[in-house]
């Protein structure tokens, strides 16, 4: 797939070229977390079967699946941008306005999404993408621009995010400089806007699997909202959670939904807090390839969040110490807060949006004597010791 951070070939939309959600590569899942998703999707399905009903989607352009052949060049294999659980995902050339295929010349790059037929979830997943997507609309959520479901061939077609995700820029191991502590916090910012969007819209939507993978990134390093296949509706007036099966991604799942498939919308902010966790670190939220007290995340950096362990050991070393040490503190006490095991006792994704924002805004204006906004990482000479030093490419 090319360089790992930030190439064409890697910019996977929705977070498409990932494997089906599951635990962290080799550890052990936990007994009740399923496999196939229960997405919002599912009571689109029509009785006797085929790709049912799309529900609240008149934004959405319905392509035929002649148009998506040609708009990707006939799915050659050269056109492949990635594959995970719900199948390929294939670069293609559309016209800006139309949405007609177009040479690449004459288009601009989308991203589609081509449903495996053996995949176990696809069906599910497909309807959700395209009955939250379809009525949603905000700058920090990727843009669904069509659907396709015709000969039993589900497709989804996707704006082309040019950084892929914020997975890769973090951990994948790149010959490109880390990502600087100012892009970080825009990151996260932009990230908490489109959470906050889904849990204030009049339909209030439970996104389910907040992650770094998830996370795309444009050419301005702008975050979106990707991959909506297991968002579910919020909980009715007088209720305070849904109940559903268990299934997410380990390390990310809120303790409350893991113990009890009572999922809360502050079940969101959790996965929240160890997105943000991982921006201060630079580690995976799980890892096997870390020593065993430190291969969960949340477990490792509490001490250092409760303030009962210096904040440099903390954050990420790559940085070279190149970011504000009180924007960072904040920071890392924003994170404890949405870490919290009760969700009553975390912030709404409005309070930690207008947290970030402050942070952002305490630090000094560019240029300023001091600043430390926009330097670049110092060279670090040692690797931290808590940094996985085999990262799967």
């Amino acid at each position: 797939m090319g360089n790992c951070c930030g190439s064409p070939d890697d910019a996977v939309v929705a977070a498409a070229a990932k494997p089906p959600t599951h635990p962290a590569k080799g550890g052990p899942a936990p007994a009740a977390w399923g496999k196939a998703s229960d997405g919002g999707g599912a009571a689109a399905q029509e009785k006797g079967g085929g790709p049912g009903r799309v529900l609240e989607a008149p934004r959405l352009r319905e392509f035929t699946l002649a148009e998506l052949r040609v708009a990707t060049k006939g799915f050659k294999p050269e056109m492949v941008l990635g594959e995970g659980g719900f199948g390929r995902v294939y670069k293609g050339w559309v016209n800006e306005r139309t949405l007609n295929p177009a040479k690449s010349s004459a288009g601009v790059i989308v991203a589609v999404k081509k449903l495996n037929p053996e995949s176990v979830q696809g069906l599910q997943e497909w309807q959700s993408e395209v009955n939250f997507l379809g009525r949603l609309s905000h700058p920090n959520l990727v843009r669904l621009l069509g659907y396709c479901g015709e000969d039993r061939e589900l497709l989804l077609v996707y704006e082309f995010m040019i950084k892929g995700s914020l997975e890769n820029h973090l951990f994948r191991r790149c010959s490109q400089e880390p990502l600087p502590w100012n892009t970080r916090l825009k990151i996260a910012i932009g990230a908490a806007r489109g959470l906050a969007f889904l849990h204030s819209s009049e339909k209030q939507v439970i996104y389910r699997d907040f992650k770094a993978s998830n996370i795309l990134l444009d050419a301005d390093f702008t975050a979106k909202l990707s991959d909506f296949g297991l968002a579910k509706n919020g909980p009715l007036a007088g209720r305070s959670h849904v109940t559903t099966r268990i299934i997410g991604t380990y390390g990310y799942a809120a303790p409350e939904y893991v113990a009890t498939g009572h999922l809360y919308v502050k079940s969101d902010v959790y996965g929240f807090g160890v997105v943000l966790l991982e921006l201060l670190t630079g580690l995976r939220a799980h890892d096997l390839n870390r020593p065993s007290h430190q291969q969960n995340l949340v477990d490792w950096a509490r001490p250092f969040l409760a303030g009962r362990g210096k904040l440099t050991s903390l954050m990420d070393q790559r940085l070279g110490g190149q970011y504000p040490p009180k924007a960072a503190l904040h920071a890392a006490r924003l994170a404890n807060r949405c870490l919290a095991g009760d969700p009553r006792s975390r912030p709404a994704m409005a309070d930690v949006l207008a947290a970030l924002e402050g942070i952002e805004a305490m630090q000094a204006p560019a240029g300023a004597k001091g600043s430390h906004r926009d330097l670049p990482p110092r060279p670090v000479s040692r690797p931290s010791p808590y940094r996985d030093s085999s990262m799967p490419r």
